[in-house]
């Protein structure tokens, strides 16, 4: 009776599995080729088992039932499904981690472009207020040289030749000549990728002669952009320095402000020089 039992109770699981074994798979994938065979392994016993159980039934005769794979198999399947899960939870956890990168990244993209439109504005005022201090500047001696302006030099036809000349006026020291000669090149030349050096020699000559106004206009010409040149930090400091002169000392400060996040490796005399001006202007 305890045979016959243990018999029904073996049968019964044998059917149970080949239930398992006959439901419909999901499309092969790669990864369950050794989950497959172990299936073909599992219907495999459940066979032999059945077989078993009908040669006891039609012979009368003691059944010795071997110890199977089934659990094993099963157990191995469970396993493998909770390795699947696992790797499902860190993929998605790494899915999570990039995406707060992403987002972090767009933020201080964004920022970035919040700062820089500010800064833009900062400079598009600046300019505009260099410009009324050079329009009231050209009034006051607009008629003196109404009557007897000499007509502007003729410039070269090749923009390096025309930069060298002035270039050499400056170094001469003939800084009224130079002055001329770099305003020409800026009018005749604007799209020339020498033309922001240019507006900083042309400022570099009206700083000279204390022409503050004409000089910031210039300055600020130059360094529109923030170019990464070796003459942008001494661009940005004359800028200051011009309106300082001019008594313009909150944009002299915010000027000034800008110095070392554009330019944190300007020359130690550049830097030298804007801490003493930002005493002069008693920058906070």
């Amino acid at each position: 009776m305890k045979l016959k039992s243990a018999l029904l109770a073996v049968l019964f699981a044998s059917a149970a599995a080949v239930a398992v074994a006959q439901t419909p798979l999901p499309p092969a994938d790669p990864l369950d080729d050794r989950s497959a065979k172990r299936v073909e392994r599992m219907e495999k016993v459940v066979r032999e088992l059945r077989a078993i159980v009908f040669q006891g039934r039609d012979t009368g005769k003691p059944v010795v039932v071997q110890p199977a794979e089934t659990d094993a198999q099963i157990a191995a399947l469970n396993d493998r499904v909770t390795d699947l899960e696992q790797t499902l939870t860190k993929l998605n956890g790494q899915n999570e981690a990039a995406n707060f990168e992403l987002t972090k990244a767009n933020r201080a993209a964004a920022e970035q472009k919040n700062r820089a439109d500010a800064l833009e504005q900062r400079l598009a005022a600046l300019e505009k207020t260099v410009a009324d201090l050079q329009a009231a500047s050209a009034a006051q001696v607009a008629a003196p040289l109404a009557g007897g302006a000499p007509p502007p030099p003729v410039p070269p036809a090749d923009p390096a030749v025309a930069f060298k000349q002035a270039k050499d006026l400056l170094l001469a020291g003939d800084y009224a000549n130079a002055e001329q000669a770099f305003s020409a090149y800026v009018n005749n030349y604007p799209d020339d990728a020498k033309t922001p050096e240019a507006r900083y020699w042309w400022g570099e000559t009206l700083f000279v002669r204390e022409a503050y106004a004409d000089a910031a206009g210039a300055y600020i010409g130059a360094i529109r952009g923030w170019p990464k040149t070796t003459w942008a930090p001494d661009a940005t400091l004359k800028l200051a320095r011009s309106m300082v002169a001019l008594k313009k000392t909150t944009e002299a400060c915010r000027t000034l402000d800008e110095l070392p996040k554009r330019y944190p490796k300007a020359p130690a005399q550049v830097t030298s020089r804007a801490a003493s001006t930002r005493v002069a202007a008693k920058c906070s």
